[in-house]
């Protein structure tokens, strides 16, 4: 009874070929299948938008934080004011080294030019990139998934739409094209979908990840940079 409604659906000739229309045709099972491939749709371009405002701000902080840590001012000035409560990456791993720094600098009779010093002071702003990059690359890997699985989703749609299709068309002995069309349609439409949400997460995943690379060796090289200055300090300081 079920294949001779479905049959009778297809080679309905007021089958509308339009989108909504596809969707409204469509088996249960890849109505659901659609209906996962727009969400996942959805959340990839709202992360596209976060990763990218994220990633824009994050560099002009860091070029703002730059300018002041290179203008000539004392460092525990700046210090006092933006490294203990840091509001953008550079000044978190400023902060983290100076920290450390200081600590060791308070302790009566140390050596600030100990090699032991450098590694601590090394590794806080290490832990503080790691940390920082982390925050930066959530739902990174959701963008991936969706791309290497979406049209994989969207094809097993359209392969359980085409099976539908054919009990329904078997059940009439009719291979007529405008019996075929509609159902084929409909199947077809959830690979389009799935390609629709997999395309952008490609291009979007690997033009962030570039950007985060970037934004990590940059904050790398500024702390090599400020390690040199703390370690030469030590040295006058000896």
């Amino acid at each position: 009874m079920d294949q001779a409604v479905n049959a009778t659906q297809l080679a309905t000739p007021g089958s509308s070929l339009s989108l909504w229309g596809l969707f409204l045709q469509a088996d249960i099972v890849v109505k659901l299948v659609i209906l996962c491939l727009l969400a996942a749709s959805i959340w990839v371009w709202a992360i596209i938008f976060e990763k990218t405002t994220s990633l824009r701000r994050a560099n002009r902080e860091a070029n703002a934080f730059e300018d002041r840590f290179w203008s000539g001012g004392s460092l525990d000035d700046l210090y006092e004011h933006e490294g203990q409560k840091p509001g953008n990456p550079m000044a978190a791993v400023f902060g983290s080294a100076m920290g450390e720094w200081r600590r060791t600098a308070r302790v009566s009779g140390a050596d600030l030019g100990h090699t032991a010093v450098r590694e601590r002071v090394d590794r806080a702003m290490n832990v503080t990139i790691q940390r920082e990059m982390e925050r930066l690359e959530r739902w990174m890997i959701f963008l991936a998934s969706v791309g290497a699985t979406a049209p994989f989703i969207g094809l097993f749609g359209t392969v359980w739409g085409i099976m539908h299709s054919f009990s329904a068309i078997a059940a009439m002995h009719n291979t007529n094209l405008a019996v075929v069309a509609p159902g084929i349609a409909e199947a077809l439409f959830a690979t389009a979908i799935g390609l629709v949400a997999a395309i952008p997460s490609v291009l979007a995943y690997n033009a962030l990840n570039t950007d985060l690379s970037r934004f990590a060796a940059r904050l790398e090289g500024f702390g090599t940079e400020f390690s040199a200055i703390l370690s030469r300090q030590s040295e006058e300081r000896a």
